[in-house]
């Protein structure tokens, strides 16, 4: 599918990258698109995926070396696994990649964001209801032409190697049910529902008091 739900958000939420925010973790980072706009930014950027095969074109479209410098740092990696740094990442993303593990897990991501630090998800919902179905048939024609536009622009670039496609896994959990396990464990955080099948989660972590 030409057009990707998850790109069409990129600008969406870097309207939420703390002012002065140097350093940031991609969770499920795949081919690396989202994570080469944060380096392009000048942040340090560590990206983590547990997929090899995507982690590789994610490295041979940043052209870096091994450790080249500018471009995000690639980890293959299981994030629930990973002993992440504490209060050390001024912004957190998980672009449609945090259904593919427990919810639970933005526990270790909040503990990994720095005082002042944001934590996004742009996230995939089960629909279940007639408000899930509503937004799904209006997303719908909206999905077409989108998808016909960005095929045709596709079909005028040379022709070229196929990309490598993410994992995909089916949502499990409907919104509603997401929105009462976040604010047990994201306390203040904010929830809105998004065309395209996914929704927008928004947490600040509290920052440090003024001479602390």
């Amino acid at each position: 599918m030409p057009f990707d739900h998850n790109d069409h958000y990129h600008r969406l939420l870097l309207r939420h990258l703390p002012r002065d925010c140097r350093t940031a973790l991609d969770v499920g980072c795949g081919t690396g698109r989202f994570a080469r706009r944060l380096a392009g930014l000048g942040l340090d950027v560590h990206a983590v995926d547990p997929s090899a095969e995507v982690l590789a074109q994610a490295r041979a479209a940043a052209g870096e070396a091994a450790d080249g410098g500018g471009a995000p740092r690639y980890e293959h990696a299981d994030v629930t696994r990973l002993e992440l740094p504490d209060r050390h990442y001024g912004f957190i993303s998980c672009l449609a990649s945090l259904h593919h593990m427990p919810f639970d897990t933005v526990t270790a991501l909040r503990e990994a964001l720095a005082p002042g630090g944001v934590l996004v998800i742009l996230g995939c919902y089960a629909e279940k209801g007639p408000a899930d179905w509503s937004w799904g048939l209006a997303a719908a024609p909206v999905n077409a032409v989108a998808r016909l536009a960005v095929g045709a622009w596709e079909g005028l670039r040379p022709a070229g190697t196929a990309p490598v496609k993410p994992p995909v896994a089916q949502p499990r959990m409907p919104l509603p049910r997401i929105g009462q396990e976040a604010a047990a464990l994201l306390p203040g955080c904010r929830i809105r529902r998004l065309l395209f099948w996914r929704y927008l989660l928004v947490f600040r972590k509290e920052a440090a008091p003024t001479g602390a």
